[in-house]
């Protein structure tokens, strides 16, 4: 049966879940990044979404809220109207909600490269070949000297080290990833190489069951 991601964030709600601890790591290193992001306009992208928790708190009450451009991609459409008027009720206008398939390249070719790509939720849900090409297209999606955030469980098979190593492979430099014992997985890596064209008409993964 397919997962009902509508009801998958009633999770948020629990202080003590793995998700809200994820939640709250993510919005940490989000606002981080925009404190050390340089002046001028700034663009970001959210893959898969959801209803934007990870992203749109964060802008809302962050001084650099109204030099950010945002898009949101997520095939859910009440999880993007949750997002939409998330956005509205927090007047950030240049935060626009697309409902589409995030997998999509063609979802991003005109942001792209952005200052901020938001990668979470997907790598606990995709093959592993699929990871190592959506960190591949992250060369793209990731302006110089921007940052991504990605997130994955550390069970067993731990494969956060390996896409570690995945992403310095594009050339990437970490910035934070958390620890087994933290009992979350969410990466933060900075792009120091020059991005590559974003190809049209590919789609970087597909979600398993």
């Amino acid at each position: 049966m397919t997962r009902d991601w509508y009801a998958w964030h009633d999770d948020y709600e629990d202080p003590g879940s793995a998700l809200s601890r994820r939640l709250a790591e993510v919005r940490l290193r989000v606002g981080q990044a925009l404190d050390a992001a340089p002046p001028g306009p700034l663009r970001a992208v959210s893959l898969c979404a959801g209803q934007g928790r990870d992203l749109i708190p964060v802008l809302a009450a962050h001084p650099r809220r109204d030099d950010v451009t945002a898009r949101l991609v997520e095939m859910d459409p009440r999880n993007a109207e949750v997002a939409r008027s998330a956005a509205r009720a927090a007047g950030l206008s240049a935060v626009e909600v697309v409902v589409g398939d995030a997998a999509r390249t063609d979802a991003y070719t005109d942001l792209a490269p952005a200052d901020l790509v938001l990668v979470c939720g997907v790598f606990g849900n995709v093959s592993e070949a699929d990871i190592r090409a959506t960190v591949r297209h992250c060369a793209a999606l990731c302006a110089t000297g921007g940052t991504v955030f990605w997130t994955r469980h550390r069970r067993s098979t731990d494969l956060v080290p390996t896409i570690c190593g995945w992403f310095a492979q594009e050339g990437f430099a970490p910035v934070a990833v958390s620890s087994p014992a933290d009992g979350v997985g969410v990466g933060v890596h900075r792009f120091l190489g020059e991005p590559r064209p974003l190809p049209t008409g590919v789609t970087m993964f597909e979600f398993v069951d």
